[in-house]
């Protein structure tokens, strides 16, 4: 396996985002890059499925900043879904939206019908556990994506804003996270 995974769009989708999302900025680029990568690298896709992860991958976290919480997956969509109105992809909607809504769920997603919404939670899986779950990707492969796109804190402000949220909400330290 390469790391050598074009993905023009990321830049490009998140641009806008940029001075939202302040000095996380390059952390936050580079682990939608990484995960993305591991999608990948989990499935062969079509073009249309390489879009549609690096759409979904580009919104998946973004409620972090929108709404300054760690209970995040709900405010990512609308983003998501006015992203793909704006680019007529509007026919993908609820594959994506389904993407961010799952890409935290502890357990497998069983679907015939998205494929990609496992193969996602999957690659956030590998870079949010920082290579621990690796699905069949060697350790080495996981290695070169994240010395090729460093964390530049991304793994520090998760921790920062979790303890900040467990503060103030101890009954419900982990609101993200699905059964």
């Amino acid at each position: 396996m390469t790391t050598e995974i074009e993905l023009p769009h990321v830049k490009q989708i998140l641009s806008p985002w940029r001075t939202l999302i302040g000095v996380d900025y390059a952390g936050y680029r580079n682990h939608v890059t990484r995960m993305a990568i591991f999608c990948l690298s989990l499935r062969e896709c079509s073009e249309d499925e390489k879009r549609k992860i690096v759409i979904a991958a580009c919104f998946h976290d973004i409620g972090i900043w929108i709404e300054n919480t760690v209970d995040y997956i709900e405010p990512s969509i609308p983003p998501a879904l006015d992203y793909l109105k704006s680019n007529n992809l509007m026919h993908w909607s609820e594959e994506i939206a389904l993407m961010i809504r799952e890409h935290h769920k502890i357990t497998r997603y069983e679907t015939d019908t998205y494929p990609l919404v496992e193969v996602f939670r999957r690659g956030d899986l590998v870079d949010f556990s920082w290579g621990m779950f690796k699905f069949g990707l060697s350790a080495d492969f996981i290695g070169s994506v994240k010395r090729q796109y460093p964390n530049a804190g991304f793994h520090k402000t998760l921790a920062r804003r979790g303890w900040a949220w467990f503060i103030r909400h101890p009954l419900k330290p982990a609101p993200m996270m699905k059964w």
